[in-house]
């Protein structure tokens, strides 16, 4: 009987050591999207904001935007989203037409670099710019959902007659 508290005690560890290798573990996280998928998903995405920019749908067009984003012009002024969907809904950015060409996207885990041409015809509180841009859009996935958090548009000269 001298033994039973030792006794006692393995029988305790060895309980908990058996429990411990029992325990399932917590689920792991789920695997990250697949490049392939989350390049078509930021496509549709672009493509989607597009349409509804044209439409000038707001509500739809800001969806892609996180709250926090900056918008860097062709011109080099920066705006909030609250100022860039201001303008849209205002009617100061104006843009009649535009076709998206050369879209690329460059996955990096939770964030990716999205870079594209546009062929505008539109007016800029009644400024032509009407013109060829090259755009770059980074997103962020934030629980789950890809938002824009900055855009920056550089405007692509016109090629030079030749002589």
């Amino acid at each position: 009987m001298k033994h039973t508290p030792l006794v006692l005690a393995l029988a305790v560890a060895a309980t908990a050591v058996v429990s411990a290798q029992n325990k399932k573990p917590d689920a792991p996280p789920p695997p990250p999207p697949k490049a392939a998928g989350v390049e078509q998903t930021l496509i549709k995405m672009e493509n989607d904001a597009l349409a509804a920019f044209l439409k000038r749908d707001v509500a739809a067009f800001g969806k892609i935007f996180a709250e926090d984003a900056v918008f860097t012009g062709p011109d080099g002024t920066m705006q909030t989203k609250a100022q860039l969907l201001a303008d849209v809904k205002s009617g100061d950015l104006a843009i009649q037409s535009s076709e998206m060409s050369d879209i690329k996207v460059k996955v990096h885990g939770d964030a990716a670099v999205v870079t594209y041409m546009t062929n505008d015809k539109g007016k800029y509180k009644g400024q032509d710019i009407t013109g060829r841009y090259r755009w770059t859009d980074v997103f962020v996935r934030r629980a789950g959902a890809w938002q824009i958090v900055a855009t920056q548009g550089t405007p692509i000269p016109s090629p030079k007659p030749a002589k």
